[in-house]
């Protein structure tokens, strides 16, 4: 199957033959409260269902799938008001944004696409903190068995001149709450769905757990079936281990987290890198099936 990427003034669009699997949106089409940044979404499996939620009412800033942190030094990449223990969430003037600076290399055509981009997270104030490198790819496209592979590495860079605390809401003090890094937001049709990993089954339990891998799985609305999303943990070069943020109500969301709740000292000038691999398929996989395809796509 060939994949493809067409780009636009904001937007790539990658598509596998006539469907459209994946829109990635680099322009800053937000407003500031929502940490402008850039996102996937839609994305879709095979058979054009849809696999991501866009904007919901709940949290305005949860766009597809995307990569953000909640807490840096402070600073709120994340969107939205900001978790203070004692006070709970405030709204604060400390959202920041990232800058798409642009694209380095792109490969359009073929059984695999990708693009790699250079983004500056830029502090409400208007200070340069972090530089990113990050790389997408789409392939291992899969028409029989209904699913398709994405690829997700990321190096950041530390340019404020000193060292930046990364975490999350529960370094923060809230206990189970310690989503930051790449962030799922699946449709809404996907509340209650089901959860496999290798350790348990049981969402409440994978929350904050240690897990090489998670699928999670949901029913569309508007057409018939449903569908499932693979995520690997992947790999982080901090030293806290990566830990899975997980929640089917009350509403779908999916983040292995690399500061649930350790937070990294990223001192000045020195750098990170982060891995994770997805699996989309245009059915609901049972833990048999899940288990299956998780031990042979594991990258």
């Amino acid at each position: 199957m060939t994949l493809t990427i067409t780009r636009e003034d904001t937007r790539l669009r990658v598509t596998a033959d006539a469907v459209e699997i994946a829109t990635y949106v680099f322009g800053a089409d937000a407003p500031a409260f929502e940490g402008p940044k850039p996102y996937l979404h839609p994305i879709r499996a095979l058979d054009g269902g849809l696999l991501t939620g866009f904007r919901p009412w709940d949290h305005r800033w949860h766009k597809g799938l995307q990569f953000t942190w909640t807490h840096v030094s402070g600073e709120n990449f994340w969107g939205g008001p900001t978790y203070v223990d004692g006070e709970g969430y405030v709204a604060r003037d400390n959202v920041g944004r990232m800058r798409h600076d642009g694209f380095t290399a792109m490969h359009t055509a073929g059984d695999e696409v990708s693009f790699r981009e250079d983004l500056t997270w830029i502090t409400q104030a208007g200070r340069e903190w972090i530089t990113e490198r990050r790389t997408h790819r789409f392939g291992s496209v899969d028409r029989e068995r209904g699913l398709w592979v994405l690829d997700f590495e990321t190096t950041l860079h530390n340019v404020s001149g000193g060292t930046l605390e990364l975490g999350s809401p529960t370094t923060q003090g809230r206990p189970n709450a310690g989503y930051t890094g790449f962030f799922l937001r699946m449709p809404r049709a996907w509340t209650g769905g089901t959860v496999t990993s290798p350790v348990t089954s049981d969402p409440d339990e994978l929350m904050g757990a240690e897990a090489p891998w998670v699928a999670f799985s949901g029913q569309h609305d508007d057409v018939d079936g449903g569908g499932t999303v693979l995520c690997y943990a992947g790999r982080s070069s901090a030293p806290p281990p990566v830990k899975w943020f997980v929640r089917t109500e009350p509403f779908p969301v999916l983040s292995p987290s690399p500061s649930f709740d350790e937070h990294i000292a990223f001192a000045p000038d020195t750098e990170i890198t982060l891995a994770h691999r997805y699996v989309f398929g245009d059915r609901m996989w049972d833990q048999d099936e899940a288990r299956a395809i998780a031990t042979e796509l594991a990258p």
